[in-house]
Order: C-alpha cells, then sequence, then structure tokens
C-alpha cells in the first residue's frame, strides 16, 4: 500500500501522447505522490490509458473521475478538490498532463508547504526573470503581461498569477468557498491565488522552469484570455466589496 499526504490533480483532455509517461514520472519520485485524472471525455482514449494503468499497476495510487464533455478548467480542478477534501490529503496539486511542468519539482513545492510553513505554493515562471522554453514570443509576452496587469490592478504581489502549478494546504480549500469560485479559464488560476492572498494565507513563489508541450495539442485560446482580462477588474471590484472568510489558526 503506498500510502501519501498529497494527491496530484491533473485534467486531461485528449492526452493520449502524455498520459501515461507523466503518471510515471510522478510515480518515480522519491516522494510518494498519489494522483487524480479529471478527464472531461477525450475522445482519443486517454481514460482508458489511466483505467489500464489502475487495473494493471497502480490501484492504489492512481484515481480518475470522468466527466461528460469539456466543462472547463476551473470546474475540473473543483472537482478534484472535493473528492481530495473528502479524503485524508494534506497537499493538494494542480498540475499540467503536457510536461510543461516538470513531475521532479513537485517535491519543491510541498517542501515549500510543509516544510517552511506557507499556505501556498506557486510553481513561478517569473519570479526570477522570465522562464519559459519553446513559446512562442508573443505568448510569452501575452502571459508575462497579463500577471504584470493583475499586480497593477488588484494590487497583489504574486509574479505569476496565472500559473497552473501550485500546491495548496487542504486548509486553504477548506476555507475557500469552492462553490463561489466563478471562473473557468487562467481566470480561475487568479481568482484562487488572490481568494488566498486576501483570506491572509501565506503565498510562496517557488521558480521553476516552463515548458512548451512536446505532445498534443494546447488547449490555449483568445476567450480564456478575455475571461481573464475581465475578470481581473471584478476581483478587484470583490477585494473593495466582498467579506472575505476569516482566517482560523
Amino acid at each position: 500500500m503506498h500510502e501519501s499526504d498529497s494527491i496530484v490533480i491533473i485534467p486531461t483532455y485528449n492526452e493520449k501522447e502524455n498520459i501515461e509517461n507523466i503518471i510515471r514520472s510522478v510515480f518515480s519520485l522519491e516522494k510518494c505522490f498519489h494522483i487524480l485524472i479529471i478527464d472531461d471525455g477525450s475522445p482519443d482514449g486517454t481514460a482508458d490509458i489511466v483505467h489500464r494503468l489502475i487495473d494493471t499497476e497502480f490501484s492504489d495510487r492512481l484515481f480518475i473521475i470522468e466527466r461528460k464533455g469539456k466543462q472547463g478548467l476551473g470546474t475540473a480542478y473543483i472537482a478534484g478538490f472535493k473528492w481530495a477534501l473528502n479524503r485524508e490529503y494534506s497537499y493538494i496539486f494542480e498540475m499540467d498532463a503536457d510536461f510543461s511542468h516538470d513531475p521532479k519539482d513537485l517535491p519543491r513545492l510541498y517542501a515549500a508547504t510543509h516544510d517552511e510553513g506557507n499556505d501556498v505554493a506557486v510553481g513561478s515562471r517569473y519570479v526570477s526573470g522570465v522562464n519559459v522554453v519553446n513559446w512562442p514570443i508573443g505568448r510569452v509576452l501575452m502571459s508575462y503581461f497579463a500577471s504584470q496587469y493583475v499586480r497593477i490592478v488588484t494590487g497583489f504581489k504574486v509574479h505569476d498569477t496565472t500559473a497552473g502549478f501550485v500546491c495548496y494546504k487542504r486548509r486553504v480549500l477548506e476555507t475557500i468557498s469552492l462553490n463561489d469560485i466563478r471562473f473557468k479559464g487562467y481566470a480561475f488560476q487568479i481568482e484562487m491565488k488572490y481568494t488566498s492572498y486576501k483570506i491572509g494565507f501565506k503565498i510562496k513563489e517557488v521558480p521553476v522552469i516552463f515548458v512548451n508541450r512536446r505532445e498534443g495539442v494546447s488547449k490555449m485560446n483568445g476567450g480564456i484570455f478575455g475571461e481573464a482580462f475581465f475578470g481581473v477588474m471584478r476581483l478587484r471590484l470583490d477585494g473593495w466589496l466582498r467579506k472575505y472568510p476569516k482566517l482560523k489558526d
């Protein structure tokens, strides 16, 4: 039995080229992590690969939730968060399936929360310069200035607010009203971090190198960036008017 205090949530849609390799990479780490796949009805058979691995090798540490159709990144993570909170996990991670996030950085995010006393650890592309490999320059600039825009509008000091490589301590997700998180794309990542900050949780950015996917097709589109652009204004308004949960000792 491979017991763990940590679960890595990986949303998938058509990731058959990557899914087995990313799972094996996480399970090869010295620290034991469990994995929860949230698959939105991938027509390419991603879920079938996961089920095969569960049935043949990893029944005690690999899990899957299958949903019908693409329902958005944010709703996938919310479903995963609720699943993890119904179990005994103390550290709950977000990570992409396409190796843009290096599984070898998972222990560093874990250490930032478990050992250093932070509540949220963000795998940050921008806290120590611009650490992005093989992205088109236009997308690098769009992502970088999106985070700068968030900092200017909200006063939130995190450099990489749209990062999707994150570790949350259990108490963060227990305190945030997950049903009230509104956004589904890039803005979901901003909203989760900003809400954590407004409640008073300690956030640390851990520098990582982000590598553009090697296999499969990017899910990024202009609508996701549009949601983030206008969503930030709404978050700023919330910062003035909304009553956030109080931080418990």
